[in-house]
């Protein structure tokens, strides 16, 4: 009866894994008061200058990696709209992935860079993570999504 308690207690850590809240981690860069979305609530813009987002890819599938391996990608895109874009705020849906994203704004024609670790620790299975950024643009939020396989490995000979 206590190895059924023991699994019990192994199967919850393993379950809480990603559900650990990633604000702790995410530190405030820009103030989301400052973020200015110039749409209305009719979709009509008072000024024409806008920025926007043009990704280079909206998905990244890693393939399969052994539990506790790590897992960097980076999210490129283009700020394609006529005024500076500023990412507010980055977040991941699971505290076993962590972003990072350019503090100062992005001038129109520039290029940026949205950098994702997956920290694949503890992990197994399918993985379909969301990286949900928040930005002056419209629409204000864009979902980038990390997805592939982690196999357990192994470790008693």
């Amino acid at each position: 009866m206590s190895n059924n308690r023991f699994q019990f207690l192994i199967l919850l850590v393993l379950l809480g894994a990603c559900s650990q809240s990633s604000n702790d981690s995410v530190e405030e860069r820009v103030s989301p008061d400052i973020v200015s979305n110039p749409a209305s609530a009719e979709g009509e813009t008072g000024n024409s200058a806008t920025p926007a987002f043009t990704f280079d890819e909206m998905q990244f599938d890693f393939g399969t990696i052994n539990s506790g391996e790590k897992v960097t990608h980076v999210f490129s895109f283009t700020n394609s709209g006529t005024a500076d874009l500023i990412i507010s705020q980055v977040k991941a849906s699971c505290g076993c992935t962590t972003p990072s994203y350019p503090e100062n704004p992005i001038s129109p024609g520039e290029r940026g860079e949205i950098k994702v670790v997956f920290n694949s620790e503890g992990i197994a299975g399918q993985i379909d993570k969301d990286i949900t950024v928040l930005a002056n643009t419209t629409p204000t939020t864009r979902v980038l999504r990390l997805t592939g396989e982690v196999i357990k490995v192994n470790t008693k000979p």
